[in-house]
């Protein structure tokens, strides 16, 4: 087992590094305490093995708000007494000052993803209106062709009153012309009757 004393620098008070120093070290089975310092940086005690103590330093470079900027690493010796990574806190005000910045750091990076999301609505507002508008054209595209088809629907029916108007005379006219030629028929064959004495 093997131990490290990190001094933290940047932006990693009141945005609930303690918090996530603790969560890591927990993770990995590690032992030890975490602090603030009054010159705004975090001090860790961290003990255990080789392995889990550099992948803790490693994620500690990535916390979830605020930003690590250096890690200042120091080898010492363990401390079997620690059976436990903890938070030591300081005075009630200073903790009360940490925790309404967590909160303020928060409430910060949910207002930047709320700007982001509200951006995000304008450009679909703005793909809205462009669709309200194809679709206007092609409400309007659909008119021009109703009308059209109206006007096809109109010469169609005119075409089939012309077209049966015209079957109609022709009908009339063959009828003509079938009833003349069987009325010749039937005086051609009188005569040839007539003729052959068959009358």
């Amino acid at each position: 087992m093997e131990a490290r004393l990190l001094r933290v620098l940047g932006r990693v008070q009141r945005t609930g590094f303690r918090r996530h120093a603790l969560d890591l070290a927990q993770e990995l089975g590690l032992t030890g305490y975490v602090k603030n310092l009054p010159d705004g940086s975090v001090q860790i005690f961290v003990q255990g093995e080789e392995g889990a103590l550099s992948k803790f330093i490693e994620a500690l470079k990535s916390p979830p708000l605020g930003e690590v900027k250096e890690i200042k690493v120091e080898k010492v010796p363990t401390d079997p007494s620690l059976k436990e990574f903890r938070i030591i806190y300081g005075e009630f005000g200073e903790e009360l000052q940490e925790g309404f910045g967590a909160m303020q750091a928060i409430f910060m990076e949910f207002r930047e993803e709320f700007r982001d999301f509200r951006n995000e609505f304008r450009e679909f507002r703005e793909e809205f209106r462009d669709f309200r508008n194809e679709f206007r054209e092609f409400r309007e595209e659909f008119r021009d062709f109703r009308n059209e088809f109206r006007e096809f629907r109109e010469e169609s029916l005119k075409l089939n009153r012309e077209t049966l108007s015209e079957i109609k005379e022709l009908r009339r006219d063959l009828k003509a012309i079938l009833d003349e030629r069987l009325a010749k028929m039937e005086r051609d064959i009188a005569q040839i009757k007539a003729k052959l004495g068959l009358t």
